[in-house]
């Protein structure tokens, strides 16, 4: 059982306190229409593929099994962290109680650490497709399918459950008040009174370890689609459809890893750039996901169209 982090003696309170962007508190209204127009956008267009994949019979096939999990990752982890953000700009609500604290914690980087194995799994799922076609159906059975879901999840709870633990034995004995907009490992372990390094090293050594292996798989996956596809008729069909998955991957590990290894190495970069940076890795690519990758899609476009004149049609 998980000692009271708030047990030491100096302690007065059993919750945190969220400040949002430091030194960005004066420009609330800017924010908050910019993470409540981003949420809104995140719902309804993950909501919309979430939708057309759940009632489109012909979207059974691996690739939007995969976009669907990514879909189902992207809404829980922005809601993980974006209503909060908003009952902090529009009720003044900034306090956090430490175990709801710690839950979000938990949820975040358990979410980014599952959406890095489903782009891993998109881009098995493509190298299957061009280099071995007419083993596609029978190497991404459903079997096959069901164990790569579960190895994702296992994962993400092999690196989360760690070090939840470590976090939430923590003694928390400093101000309370997080530099943040939400609870973020590497802000929160600052405020326990003892040497948080461990946790610290363990986060990055993970978090390096997981989108390290990822990367490199997915890179000499994709150089085994390069050399199966140069000079052949259907190139640039391959280059359009790796070209979104590319995009989605340019959005989620750029930020990403400049993210963790600013917070780590980055003494230079101001607190609130390093906020900032936070907030739009985990905010901007659920939003443009749905649009650069889902919506450009031809089989997800046939299918919209097909849900709402079939609807308008029978109203």
């Amino acid at each position: 059982m998980a000692s009271d982090p708030f047990s030491h003696p100096n302690s007065r309170s059993s919750s945190f306190i969220l400040v949002g962007v430091p030194s960005l508190e004066a420009f609330p209204t800017c924010l908050d229409i910019l993470f409540c127009s981003g949420y809104n956008i995140t719902l309804v267009g993950n909501g919309v593929v979430l939708l057309v994949i759940g009632l489109d019979n012909s979207l059974r096939d691996p690739i939007h099994c995969f976009l669907g999990g990514l879909v189902v990752i992207d809404v829980v982890m922005v809601t993980s962290i974006v209503p909060r953000m908003l009952s902090m700009f529009w009720l003044n609500s900034t306090e956090i109680g430490y175990m709801a604290c710690f839950v979000q914690m938990f949820l975040v980087h358990s979410t980014t650490s599952e959406e890095s194995g489903v782009l891993l799994a998109m881009a098995v799922d493509h190298y299957v497709a061009i280099c071995h076609p007419l083993k596609y159906q029978a190497i991404l059975n459903r079997q096959t399918l069901a164990q790569i879901g579960l190895a994702i999840v296992v994962r993400a709870l092999l690196f989360m459950v760690p070090l939840t633990g470590m976090v939430t034995n923590l003694p928390y004995c400093h101000s309370p008040v997080v530099p943040h907009s939400y609870c973020e490992h590497m802000a929160v372990v600052k405020l326990a009174c003892t040497d948080p390094k461990p946790s610290r090293l363990y986060s990055v050594a993970g978090s390096s370890l997981t989108v390290g292996m990822d990367m490199a798989f997915i890179a000499v996956s994709y150089g085994m689609m390069l050399k199966t596809v140069l000079g052949k008729k259907l190139c640039w069909k391959a280059f359009s459809t790796c070209g979104r998955h590319i995009c989605v991957m340019l959005l989620y590990y750029i930020p990403g890893i400049a993210f963790i290894y600013a917070q780590q190495f980055g003494s230079g970069i101001s607190v609130h750039a390093q906020v900032l940076l936070a907030d739009l890795y985990l905010t901007l690519p659920t939003m443009l996901n749905p649009i650069v990758y889902s919506m450009r899609t031809k089989q997800i476009h046939q299918a919209v169209l097909k849900m709402l004149f079939s609807r308008k049609f029978h109203a």
